[in-house]
C-alpha cells in the first residue's frame, strides 16, 4: 500500500504545521470546462480588491510567516519567494494564471481565495511512499520544464519518493516526473497551512476543493488532515 507521509522532524520544527490531503481517484482531468475558468478569473479579481499594492504582499501576515519558515531552512525568500507569495503577486500585478488543466485550474481557484499555498502529484506517476521531510542533500530533482538536475541542499524541505525529490521548499518548485497531466487519473492535492491560518480555514478551503474537484472532474475523492497527532495518510 502506499502511503504519504510527513516525517516527525517536520512536525518538531513546525509543530503548527497541518497539511490538508485530497486523495482523489478515477478523476477526469482532460475536459476543460469554461466554468472553471470564470472562477480562475473571480479568484484574480477578489484578491485584487484586497491587495492594491503588490509591493506591500511580504507584509501580509501569512506571505510573512511562509517568509519566516523558508528562512528556517535557509531559504532566501527573497530570492526564491514561498509559492503563494509569488502567485498573490501574480495576480495582483494584473497577471491572469494561465489554464493548465482542471485539478491545477481548481487548486489554483482556492489557494487564491484562502491564501494557502497548494500542490499536487499524480500518484500513478511516483514510487513508494511519499513524504515531506529534510533533504540530506544527496537527492536529485528535475523540475517542470527543465531537463538539468537541480538538486535541494541538505536541510531543504521537500517531498520526495522513492525515486527523488518531486517538490522542492514545501511547495515552491514540481517536478516534472509526477507533475499533474491531462492523463492523470490518480492524485494528491496537498495544503500547506501555519499560523496565523487558523485549522477551521485550512478545513474550510480543503472542503472547498473537494467539492469542486467532485463537480467538475468526478471519481472518488477522500479528504484528510495531517498534524502531529496524525502523520500518515493511504493514498
Amino acid at each position: 500500500m502506499q502511503n504519504m507521509f510527513v516525517h516527525p522532524a517536520i512536525f518538531t520544527k513546525y509543530p503548527d504545521l497541518r497539511i490538508g490531503i485530497l486523495v482523489c481517484k478515477n478523476v477526469s482531468n482532460a475536459e476543460s470546462h469554461p466554468e472553471i475558468t470564470s472562477l480562475l478569473r473571480s479568484a484574480e479579481t477578489n484578491l485584487r480588491s484586497q491587495i492594491s499594492n503588490p509591493d506591500t504582499l511580504k507584509d501580509h501576515s501569512v506571505i510573512a510567516a511562509w517568509q519566516e519558515v523558508h528562512r528556517s531552512f535557509g531559504s532566501n525568500p527573497n530570492k526564491f519567494p514561498p509559492s503563494i507569495q509569488a502567485l498573490a503577486k501574480r495576480v495582483a500585478k494584473g497577471g491572469e494564471l494561465p489554464s493548465i488543466n482542471p485539478l491545477v485550474d481548481l487548486y489554483n481557484v482556492i489557494s487564491l481565495k484562502h491564501l494557502l499555498p497548494i500542490g499536487g502529484e499524480d500518484i500513478d506517476q511516483s514510487s513508494g511512499d511519499i513524504q515531506l521531510t529534510f533533504s540530506d542533500g544527496t537527492e536529485t530533482f528535475t523540475a517542470l520544464g527543465e531537463t538539468e538536475n537541480d538538486p535541494p541542499v541538505a536541510g531543504e524541505v521537500i517531498y520526495c519518493d522513492d525515486i527523488g525529490v518531486i517538490c522542492r521548499r514545501f511547495n515552491w518548485r514540481e517536478a516534472a516526473r509526477t507533475c499533474l497531466t491531462e492523463k492523470t487519473k490518480n492524485a494528491v492535492l496537498v495544503i500547506e497551512s501555519i499560523p496565523p491560518t487558523m485549522e477551521t480555514e485550512l478545513e474550510a478551503a480543503l472542503a472547498k476543493l473537494q467539492k469542486l474537484v467532485e463537480k467538475y472532474c468526478g471519481g472518488n475523492v477522500q479528504r484528510f488532515l495531517l498534524s502531529a497527532e496524525q502523520q500518515i495518510v493511504a493514498l
